[in-house]
């Protein structure tokens, strides 16, 4: 396939916000996509490359050849190109950086440049987020959608399955690719999401009449433990292995009595009494490799679900039977329940956790499978304010007393049709150690930078309080947020994980 077919599809998508309408585009083009180019087409349907680091960035692409032409790329040689790049290190590498680059941009057509720079950069605004990629993959193989999302959740990346449903020779051959997809321990799934709700209250209105489990929601990062005999390896909510940062974690679960176990949980630092430390120090361990750091904060594994046990796949069976199994091998580092049809109780456990500095409640199904990949109706969660998980679109420059830092942020929520929606700025909320840490990382993700505002790649995602949402005229959803302040910063969750304007809206009316 032509880049340049690729390029007017990303063009296409840009252009509209209805779903049918991207999803029709998604169809036609991954129909017209060889088997060969499916895992580089999905990728980049997605807006990234499939190489972590190419070493070029926003600087690099700001002089860049004249357009060619005519269109000659094909997108099979574009990502083995950026393969190439990859590899580059050590003397010299900067400068095969560079040639490798203009060649492939100078052979580019304006329309395949744009694309280009929008895929390294991660600026591709186009609106083919992985679920709405994920059912465009399902009609063009004439599948059905809920078989590809589970297929998706248990390989934890969207490539392989598309590549397995397109790739395979028809839906009937299709259909049997994907159900081979199965749970392998030691390779992370994606995990089971949780929607919201304002109060506990609202949280009970959809299992009305049946007991719920109510779990305690922990402040701590997401985790998920895959144990094959001794082997034990920790992922992140990402699917990042951090197995050699947290030794500790490995070791609680190679001391359970089991073969084998895959389990869904939260990792968190506790103080000498018990009570969670601060989210920053329980991200911040979770991230470092520094000897020091892990001597000295430790974290301490807590589990909520167990997707298989000892040979036996458990993420079809309700949650009832799962608890029974995490109950049979967890112990201690089981988190703290009830199981209640009174909503009364559960504000009560509410309460009480909250007073033990947890983050608040979690209202499940006992009845509902293990499904990842959308927030839905079977896990509720409930926090004590209202806060919002937004992405940072840019940042503006500090005077007073943070002259020389990057202070007031400008926050946006997910729009489901395609980029972010802003909803207003703030810079209250901020320590010392934050405004330095944001000052160094907003510069990493920056774009533009104007003398005042620096305009940023949407990565970044930021917890935020606020005391509630007015109607205004100055933001294109039509909301501003009141008195917002920074709770924290998230380096567990990606830009697509943030909060959509669906939800901001949902919020307002019910407020």
């Amino acid at each position: 396939m032509l880049l340049a077919d690729l390029a007017a599809t990303s063009r296409a998508l840009s252009a509209t916000r209805s779903r049918l309408a991207k999803r029709a585009l998604l169809v036609d083009v991954l129909r017209r996509t060889s088997p060969r180019e499916v895992p580089v087409v999905a990728r980049y349907l997605s807006g990234e490359l499939r190489q972590r680091r190419t070493g070029l960035g926003w600087r690099s692409l700001t002089t860049v050849p004249e357009p060619a032409a005519e269109p000659s790329l094909h997108v099979l040689d574009v990502d083995a190109t950026f393969e190439r790049m990859s590899q580059l290190a050590g003397p010299g590498s900067a400068t095969s950086r560079a040639t490798l680059a203009a060649e492939l941009f100078g052979a580019a057509t304006e329309a395949e440049q744009i694309l280009l720079r929008g895929l390294v950069t991660g600026e591709l605004r186009q609106g083919a987020l992985d679920a709405l990629l994920l059912d465009a993959v399902a009609e063009a193989a004439g599948v059905p959608v809920p078989l590809v999302r589970r297929a998706a959740m248990l390989a934890g990346a969207t490539e392989p399955v598309a590549e397995a449903a397109l790739g395979a020779g028809g839906p009937e051959a299709a259909r049997a690719a994907l159900e081979g997809f199965g749970l392998s321990v030691g390779r992370p799934v994606r995990p089971m999401l949780a929607g919201s709700a304002t109060d506990v209250g609202a949280a009970f209105e959809g299992f009305v009449g049946r007991p719920v489990v109510v779990d305690a929601k922990l402040d701590g990062i997401r985790i998920q433990v895959h144990r094959e005999g001794d082997d034990v390896r920790v992922f992140t909510r990402s699917l990042d292995d951090i197995t050699v940062r947290v030794p500790e974690i490995a070791a609680a679960v190679r001391a359970m009595a089991v073969r084998s176990v895959v389990l869904d949980g939260e990792a968190l630092a506790l103080d000498a009494d018990g009570r969670p430390l601060p989210f920053q120090e329980t991200s911040a361990r979770g991230a470092t490799h520094d000897a020091e750091v892990a001597a000295t904060t430790r974290l301490s594994p807590f589990f909520f679900d167990l997707l298989h046990l000892d040979g036996q796949d458990l993420l079809d069976a309700p949650l009832s039977q799962r608890l029974a199994a995490l109950d049979a091998v967890a112990g201690e580092h089981a988190v703290e329940r009830v199981t209640t049809d009174d909503a009364d109780v559960a504000q009560q456990a509410f309460a009480r956790w909250v007073a033990q500095g947890q983050e608040g409640v979690i209202v499940k199904d006992l009845a509902a499978p293990y499904e990842a990949g959308r927030r839905g109706s079977a896990w509720v969660k409930v926090k004590p304010r209202h806060t919002l998980d937004l992405v940072v679109l840019a940042v503006e420059r500090g005077s007073g007393r943070r002259r020389g830092l990057l202070s007031n942020i400008h926050l946006g929520a997910r729009d489901p049709a395609g980029g972010f929606v802003m909803l207003g700025k703030t810079f209250k909320g901020m320590t010392d150690e934050m405004l330095a840490w944001q000052t160094e990382r907003f510069r990493e993700l920056e774009v533009r930078d104007d003398g005042w505002t620096v305009t940023l790649r949407p990565e970044q995602v930021v917890e935020v309080a606020f005391d509630g949402l007015q109607r205004s005229t100055r933001y294109p959803g039509g909301l501003a947020l009141r008195f917002a302040r920074v709770l924290r910063y998230r380096q567990d969750k990606v830009a697509d994980e943030a909060d959509t304007i669906d939800a901001v809206r949902a919020l307002a009316a019910g407020s």
